[in-house]
């Protein structure tokens, strides 16, 4: 696969505090510039703001995914599975709530996964998914 050039997404929080503890020490995104009303991380190589916008934070809707409901408004990274399994135990020692518990979607199946969601503390769902064999991601 060719290097992947960094997205940029900007999302609502209700709190920067809560953000920076969050992204920053619990997920370890560094940090980057910031304001009084927003703040840069560096997500996995990508460009995360998170932005003071208290109304516009959560989720609302879901949808149906190999038995589960997935929050339609996520976001995440794809991690190489020893990541993707250190950051699960991690979550799973520091007590996170997970709205999906992480598990292997589509066991056996094209597109097979390690797959786990939760939420930030503003409501916005985060997945993290990864796989055994990389080439799966697009695979139809």
């Amino acid at each position: 696969m060719p290097p992947v050039p960094p997205f940029h997404l900007a999302f609502p929080v209700r709190d920067l505090s809560e953000a920076r503890r969050f992204y920053g020490e619990l997920l370890g995104c560094a940090e980057g510039r910031s304001s009084p009303d927003w703040v840069d991380f560096n997500f996995f190589g990508h460009q995360l703001v998170a932005h003071l916008a208290p109304g516009e934070c959560g989720h609302r809707s879901t949808s149906e995914v190999d038995g589960h409901q997935v929050p339609v408004r996520h976001f995440g990274a794809v991690l190489p599975m020893k990541d993707w399994e250190a950051l699960a135990a991690r979550l799973g020692t520091e007590g996170m709530h997970f709205e999906i518990e992480p598990q292997i979607r589509f066991k056996g199946q094209v597109g097979e996964q390690a797959t786990m969601f939760f939420l930030d503390p503003s409501g916005n769902a985060l997945e993290f998914k990864a796989f055994a064999d990389i080439s799966q991601l697009f695979a139809k």
